[in-house]
């Protein structure tokens, strides 16, 4: 073999060996090798195999929910033409948290947050950046996530941002978190979303009152070993601005500010009454979107990593209701027993859901070394994103 070829066939040994590190590291590597024929890196990640993830790890999740106490006979008794019974059958929740008057998205986030640092006292110490996802700020200016940092006491050096997401914010946190991790810029990033849809809700629409939820979760991701079985990605993404306007609060920022024409009351064909102050959503239309991108996004991940539904131990869809998830269960042809549900008792609490679900699976030993899993989030934006995690 021609001393060249020695090379070449030595480059792609030596990259084949990083499909499960860091980006960074195929790097410097590769600037390492000599390969007469690469004269740019771009060249050199073209070796590298398709199924690239980062080698990281969901170490922990804590979440958190309000005492209030939301329940379908109260509502029942809002809605006398729906029955508990009725509820519980078309949106599969029973109970859902509500913030109290005082209590913000970032109090939930809080106390989320330190149920999780609260667990290791060398773990404050030990965060490089924090990341938080919100709809629901205390402030237009400053960043939630910097006053966030303060209250928990982490460490000056922590880098810290908000992320203005909705349903599909979790898994673009996540995908965001493991860039920091994969070019080495931090070894642990803490991940918190948090919304507190009830007060964007008016108490006498149905459509949505039913459904959502307050609440919290704190995420924990590190970085982990070549040797670690652990990774997170690849990453699939979409955004379709064009229905903005299907799940939205019109008045409120810059382009529509709160006045009294906007906090005026109208009542929609089905009888829900908002005012352009609230939330509004346009179910049909979102369970469209729903059905045509989120079976795109699983066929792009799928051949993204070369494997099959059957691969997966576990597809986490976000938890939006019964019917949606029932919905989607089919549309994707997936066993009901490999989808996760955690919604019954908390409601659709947006940006948390998906670490909801994951935290249990946690806690009953269904994240065992190797379980491979599919998340998948969806909602308001348009927006979409899908990530392949395995344990």
């Amino acid at each position: 073999m021609a001393r060249a070829d020695r090379n070449a066939e030595r480059t792609r040994r030596s990259i084949a060996t990083l499909s499960r590190r860091p980006l960074l590291m195929a790097r410097d590597t590769a600037s390492r090798l000599r390969y007469p024929y690469v004269k740019e890196f771009s060249s050199i990640m073209q070796l590298l195999p398709p199924r690239l993830a980062t080698a990281a790890r969901v170490a922990a999740i804590a979440t958190h929910v309000p005492d209030h106490v939301l329940s379908n006979d109260e509502l029942a008794a809002d809605f006398p033409d729906w029955s508990a019974a009725k509820i519980l059958e078309k949106t599969g929740i029973r109970e859902r948290r509500i913030a109290a008057m005082d209590e913000t998205a970032l109090d939930l986030a809080f106390a989320a947050c330190t149920k999780l640092l609260d667990r290791d006292a060398d773990l404050r110490n030990s965060i490089d950046f924090l990341i938080l996802c919100t709809q629901a700020p205390d402030y237009i200016l400053p960043t939630s996530a910097c006053v966030l940092q303060h209250r928990l006491g982490l460490p000056t050096r922590v880098g810290a941002l908000d992320i203005n997401l909705g349903c599909s914010g979790f898994v673009y946190g996540l995908s965001l978190a493991t860039g920091l991790l994969s070019i080495g810029a931090a070894r642990t990033v803490l991940l918190v979303t948090a919304d507190t849809y009830s007060k964007y809700i008016n108490r006498h629409d149905r459509s949505v009152r039913t459904l959502f939820g307050d609440g919290a979760a704190a995420t924990l991701i590190r970085a982990v070993g070549s040797d670690d079985r652990a990774t997170i990605g690849p990453f699939i993404f979409g955004t379709d601005g064009s229905g903005a306007m299907d799940l939205v609060v019109e008045a409120g920022a810059f382009r529509l500010p709160r006045d009294v024409a906007t906090a005026v009351e109208t009542s929609d064909r089905a009888g829900n009454v908002r005012a352009r102050d609230n939330l509004y959503m346009n179910g049909g239309n979102v369970l469209n979107f729903t059905l045509r991108e989120v079976p795109r996004a699983m066929a792009a991940l799928l051949a993204k990593t070369g494997t099959s539904a059957d691969d997966y131990d576990r597809f986490v869809l976000h938890q939006a209701n019964k019917f949606m998830l029932d919905a989607l269960t089919k549309k994707l042809n997936l066993p009901e027993n490999k989808v996760s549900r955690h919604f019954e008792l908390i409601g659709n609490t947006v940006s948390s859901t998906i670490p909801f679900v994951l935290e249990r699976e946690m806690a009953e030993g269904g994240c065992s070394p190797g379980t491979r899993m599919m998340l998948m989030g969806f909602g308001v934006g348009l927006s979409w994103a899908a990530a392949s995690i395995t344990f």
